[in-house]
């Protein structure tokens, strides 16, 4: 018989340790640390001791037929996850509480069930009469979708066992699951990871595919142990400000499609109504003449998106000034500034540099680099820059404007909407079509770029107070704006 072995368990990320401490050292976060019981922890089946089959290998020639995708019926949830479904598939759909999964969900399902395929939701939060309530509300009261509230994980592959495999099962939420083959109470790291061990074998075996919809912590990470995200097909971060109407679904990881792809909603009061051209909708309430404001030219997965970088440069009489971000990477921005001044001669020492990407968008890729210096610049000098105008391109230590991927999609995208002009690395011209209807202005380095913004501040600084016709470009170098 084996010796029950207490351990201590981050609930956070997984880490065990021999006796407690406040501090986990693998994640750093704090009084994380939950005391379970080890034994029997590994499903019986796993633990016999019979003897092991042989199975027959193959070699890497051959022709394997494509998976077959079970479309959702929703455009930019088909495009997240790389055409739909693939049979016997597990994905993994983490998010902030009321950020909209299960409306997600509620609404994917009812249409795949309309389609006539067996769809099951199982709620292990909700009683089956809050998930009607919810369908009613989005319209959906009809569709043929089978619902149950359940926890215990034999109990649901033993019901699910029964009858034709279902197409599509989701379960909401995998922390709430819990398996007799384990001793530790449900939600611990212990049990969400034999829970989803089981779920997976079971979609494995019979080819269903299963939503597995995970919490997530104060940081954004799905909550749990991160071998779970390991042993899932997909990894989906559904994003959103509770105060912005637009929703992102972000494919972290996925072994049937690409990855860093996006779909775009707009949460409204019928549900989420998918969003074909997000650039037109990031843009519709564009500050227009205002100091501070450039249109990044962007690619999130296979679509170019453009959005509106937002930067506010103000003095400050504190003797740390403050450097705040939202929607861009908090270093990125740093390095920008350190470039700005020591090969620019921009002292922002003196100022609070403020950041903002509109419309609920975060920023991932480094060619938002060159948009936000010039939104940071226009913003220090009062200088307006070109309305028609996009930018794109990415910053180096040196103060060179480096290349980036996907030139001809970024400015495609750009004279969809009617932008006239484009801003862009020297080296990347010979990418840029000759006909693709904008005027180009390749920048080499960082310090041309300044200079061009900074003329556009003196030349207003001239209509405005003509007084001071040669003082903007001294102001400028001393950082005062």
């Amino acid at each position: 018989m084996a010796k029950n072995t207490l351990s201590f368990v981050c609930q956070n990320c997984g880490a065990a340790y021999n006796r407690w401490q406040g501090k986990c050292e693998s994640c750093g976060e704090w009084n994380t640390l939950a005391e379970e019981d080890t034994a029997g922890s590994v499903p019986v089946s796993i633990r016999s001791k019979r003897k092991g089959r042989t199975f027959a290998l193959e070699s890497l020639a051959g022709k394997s037929p494509d998976a077959p995708r079970l479309s959702s019926g929703m455009t930019e949830l088909d495009r997240v996850t790389g055409g739909g479904f693939v049979r016997g598939s597990v994905l993994l759909v983490g998010g902030d509480p009321g950020i909209g999964k299960s409306t997600l969900l509620t609404q994917a399902t009812s249409m795949m069930a309309r389609a006539g395929h067996r769809i099951v939701y199982i709620s292990g939060e909700e009683a089956v009469a809050q998930v009607r309530l919810r369908a009613e509300r989005l319209g959906l009261s009809d569709a043929p979708v089978q619902l149950a509230a359940e926890t215990s994980v034999e109990d649901i592959v033993s019901t699910l066992s029964e009858g034709a495999v279902p197409r599509l099962i989701v379960i909401d939420s995998i922390q709430t699951m819990w398996t007799d083959t384990v001793e530790s109470a449900p939600g611990t790291v212990t049990q969400v990871r034999a829970s989803a061990q089981a779920l997976i074998r079971f979609a494995k075996k019979t080819g269903a595919a299963i939503i597995l919809v995970g919490h997530v912590t104060k940081d954004g990470q799905i909550a749990g142990p991160r071998v779970v995200e390991h042993m899932v097909d997909a990894v989906l971060s559904f994003e959103g400000e509770g105060s912005q109407q637009f929703r992102i679904l972000r494919a972290v990881k996925n072994r049937f499609g690409p990855t860093d792809e996006i779909g775009v909603f707009e949460m409204t009061g019928l549900g989420l109504r998918e969003v074909t051209n997000p650039s037109e909708l990031f843009l519709s309430e564009r500050d227009l003449g205002t100091p501070g404001t450039a249109v990044f030219a962007g690619i999130e997965g296979t679509r170019p998106v453009l959005v509106e970088l937002q930067a506010l440069v103000a003095p400050t009489s504190l003797g740390t000034p403050r450097r705040a971000v939202v929607g861009w990477d908090q270093s990125r921005l740093s390095m920008v500034l350190a470039v700005l001044e020591a090969h620019c001669g921009v002292k922002l020492s003196g100022h609070d540099v403020y950041l903002n990407v509109a419309g609920g968008l975060r920023i991932n890729e480094p060619a938002a680099d060159m948009a936000a210096a010039a939104a940071l610049v226009s913003s220090l000098v009062n200088a307006q820059l070109p309305t028609d105008a996009v930018y794109f391109g990415e910053i180096s230590l040196s103060g060179v404007i480096r290349p980036v991927a996907q030139t001809p999609a970024r400015l495609k995208e750009a004279v969809k909407l009617g932008f006239k002009r484009a801003v862009l690395p020297e080296s990347a011209r010979g990418e840029a079509s000759g006909d693709a209807g904008l005027t180009l202005n390749a920048v080499g380095s960082l310090t041309t770029l300044v200079a061009e913004i900074a003329a556009r501040g003196s030349r207003r600084g001239e209509q405005n107070a003509p007084a001071e016709k040669n003082a903007t470009p001294a102001r400028f170098r001393r950082g005062e704006g």
